[in-house]
């Protein structure tokens, strides 16, 4: 993927996440933990403090949709 991602790549963060954990259970995860995979991702580039419970509700929605 060309660029690098922010918060509201929403998306997009969804198919990478989706690449990386396939086992995990993106139904009923911590944000705590979906907050520190999206910081693991390689292209990620924001601000860690940007995000918020809307923005990581907003990425577990379609990373659910991305599986379904």
């Amino acid at each position: 993927m060309a660029g690098k991602l922010r918060w509201t790549d929403v998306q997009d963060i969804a198919i990478e996440l989706e690449e990386r954990h396939p086992e995990v259970d993106n139904v009923n995860l911590r944000f705590t933990d979906l907050h520190r995979w999206i910081m693991e991702l390689p292209n990620f580039a924001d601000d860690p403090g940007r995000s918020n419970e809307k923005i990581l509700e907003a990425i577990q929605a379609a990373w659910i949709e991305e599986r379904g």
